[in-house]
């Protein structure tokens, strides 16, 4: 099974923590998308979008990617890092829906978040990812490639 995941994790690294994590179990295609705009994904079998989340979104450039890169019709699934718990994926979603894929899941976690006057009190969710959100994202992963 070919996987790719789209990602951005800039901030902290926060969302690159679980992706090296699932990377060093399975074999998957990182593509970060700050730094690649196009790319073909129509020989992917499984599509992933992963995600700090800035400004109570996905970072514009994974949104901008899957608007322009998500072929039609593919099995996707989503992750993302947060200060705060809360629903961040309304947009993504509306974008997968668009595209007549099929979402298998969403994993989300803490993760040290800084932004805005969070910096004034040295951030929120220091350690996290921490081990048990990074188990959480391989076993989601795992959950979702045996979903098929």
């Amino acid at each position: 099974m070919r996987v790719a995941i789209a990602y951005c994790s800039w901030h902290h690294g926060n969302t690159k923590k679980l992706l090296d994590a699932i990377r060093q179990s399975y074999d998957v295609t990182l593509i970060n998308a700050r730094e690649c705009k196009q790319a073909d994904l129509s020989d992917y079998d499984l599509i992933g979008f992963a995600s700090g989340i800035y400004g109570f979104n996905f970072d514009e450039s994974v949104v901008e990617f899957a608007k322009n890169n998500l072929p039609s019709n593919k099995r996707v699934f989503l992750i993302h890092t947060y200060g705060v718990k809360a629903d961040y994926t309304k947009q993504m979603r509306r974008i997968i829906a668009d595209k007549s894929c099929r979402l298998l899941g969403v994993y989300g976690c803490r993760g040290f978040d800084t932004f805005g006057p969070l910096k004034l009190i040295g951030g929120i969710a220091k350690g996290h990812p921490d081990e048990n959100d990074i188990r959480g994202a391989v076993e989601f992963f795992r959950k979702v490639i045996e979903s098929g």
